[in-house]
């Protein structure tokens, strides 16, 4: 349980409160701000024309609404938003919504009532997730549609996923000993109007990518063991030369995972110490192809890219991303646009692009292991049977071809897809949950693609019979790939083995890798 969690979460927080799951409780000062805020909202709207209090929304605001009808008004955006289409959303990342709304929240700028905040903490600590369809948001006032079904658990109505099924919202509650929130004063329009959903679905993305990144470095690292290439593509000096902070890292996070290899070679041990004189073609390769020389200049940007997304979903999960915001410093209450998910559509595509260069990489280095006329050391598609009988990873590969090919198509940017809409009300939109949703597609691709890279990869290592020789951090991958998919000669369907090693390399955290 994580105790007296402040105004903001950290990435490492928001790892541990999604991936692991762990419980949590807000601070005193925190409860103690939203309070605030919303005793201030309460005297503040009193005679006054406030968006969404005392009008109505969208192009509808230009209508006043009877006093009589204002808690009406608020369960009237819930119930008339909750329209979504589609496929559930899986139940880690509607917490990871629920978490980021509670971000939102937590600046004490909504003007909500402290019990909907302890209500949406008790949702999330007791597993009660809201069935949010995948379809239905343009990301331009925020993520209405998915939120509105947030919204319709909170009050007690829709459908949830507690306990390994789905059920009503109202069973839920009372099972937990939880009431349904009753309007105040804007609880409605504030649980609905706001980038949540993409910011949830977005950081459990870039959470995942930095895993895949890892792997990705890793299994660099043993593709360059198995081909015994020379080592000084990963060296400090020759990529400090290039002026780039992600290039330099990949490499230094090549060189920790490479220590104590020996199967990588030395060039000055070998070609640049007493070469004779004679040889006119050389048997091996001078330097190494350009998917196991060139992994710092590849990666690089990747990992920049997977740095900068990290920082902007976790300042928007922070960020009042909500309209009106109320200011009860300054005494004020500001109409705006802080429920645009720009921010959010745009990390999503470049960090998809990003994921998708991975993809590329892992499948190019499986194509190497795959290609006995280029890798000139192993079997066709490292197959370790009778060849023409036997088949190897042969299949396999096409199976990563595939899906590589996929990712390919789904790269494009989603940011640009703008369509207006809400009587031209909403006439710029981000379409920021459809961009987080295609990058979980594609990760969710290159985890596959890297899984079958890894089967090819331990079936190389024993192929050469190189195990013993590799670095400690590739032996320990190797074996720990070796536990789940085992050396293998006759052939045999390979589909569960395939998401078995997935799973795992997306369950593993980084530091066990």
């Amino acid at each position: 349980m994580l105790k007296n969690i402040q105004s903001e979460f950290s990435a490492g927080i928001l790892e541990k409160l999604i991936l692991d799951g762990e419980g949590f409780e807000l601070s005193e000062d925190v409860i103690r701000s939203i309070t605030e805020c919303y005793d201030f909202l309460k005297g503040f709207s009193s005679n006054k024309i406030i968006y969404g209090i005392n009008t109505g929304f969208g192009p509808m605001a230009q209508y006043r609404i009877d006093s009589s009808s204002l808690v009406q008004l608020q369960y009237n955006i819930i119930r008339s938003h909750a329209t979504g289409a589609g496929r559930p959303l899986p139940d880690l990342y509607v917490r990871a919504a629920m978490l980021a709304r509670l971000g939102t929240f937590m600046q004490a700028r909504s003007g909500v009532h402290p019990d909907l905040v302890r209500l949406l903490v008790s949702f999330i600590n007791c597993g009660i997730y809201p069935v949010v369809p995948e379809h239905g948001s343009v990301g331009a006032s925020g993520d209405l549609v998915q939120l509105a079904h947030i919204a319709l658990a909170l009050i007690g109505e829709g459908d949830v996923s507690w306990g390994g099924r789905v059920c009503s919202a109202s069973e839920a509650l009372q099972a937990n000993g939880l009431r349904p929130f009753d309007i105040h004063i804007r609880e409605g329009l504030s649980v609905t109007n706001g980038t949540s959903v993409m910011s949830g679905i977005g950081m459990v993305n870039v959470l995942y990518a930095r895993r895949l990144l890892r792997w990705a470095v890793t299994a660099s690292v043993l593709m360059n063991e198995i081909a015994a290439s020379y080592d000084d593509l990963m060296s400090e000096e020759l990529n400090r030369t290039k002026r780039h902070i992600g290039q330099c890292e990949i490499a230094r996070q090549m060189r920790v995972i490479a220590r104590g290899s020996a199967c990588l070679q030395k060039r000055e041990n070998k070609l640049y110490a007493n070469v004779a004189d004679g040889e006119k073609v050389f048997t091996e390769k001078i330097q190494a192809y350009y998917s196991l020389r060139c992994v710092p200049q590849v990666l690089g940007p990747v990992w920049e890219e997977i740095e900068q997304t990290m920082q902007t979903v976790v300042d928007e999960i922070n960020s009042a991303c909500d309209n009106p915001i109320v200011d009860p410093i300054n005494h004020n209450v500001y109409h705006g646009g802080n429920f645009h998910g720009d921010y959010v559509s745009i990390s999503m595509d470049t960090l998809k692009i990003a994921v998708v260069k991975m993809t590329m990489l892992a499948e190019r280095q499986l194509n190497y292991l795959c290609h006995d006329r280029i890798n000139n050391i192993l079997p066709p598609f490292v197959n370790m049977g009778t060849p023409g009988l036997n088949y190897g990873l042969q299949a396999t590969q096409f199976t990563a071809t595939s899906t590589t090919a996929e990712n390919q198509t789904l790269a494009f940017p989603m940011s640009v897809h703008s369509i207006p809409c809400n009587n031209d009300n909403q006439d710029v939109v981000s379409m920021g949950t459809n961009a987080a949703l295609l990058t979980k597609t594609v990760i969710d691709n290159a985890f596959q693609v890297m899984a079958i890279h890894y089967m090819a990869l331990v079936q190389a290592v024993d192929c050469l019979k190189i195990a013993d020789r590799l670095a400690d951090a590739t032996k320990l991958t190797y074996v720990q790939i070796r536990q789940l998919f085992p050396c293998f000669r006759e052939d045999f369907p390979k589909y569960h083995a395939i998401e078995t090693v997935k799973a795992f390399m997306m369950n593993a955290k980084t530091e066990e890798i």
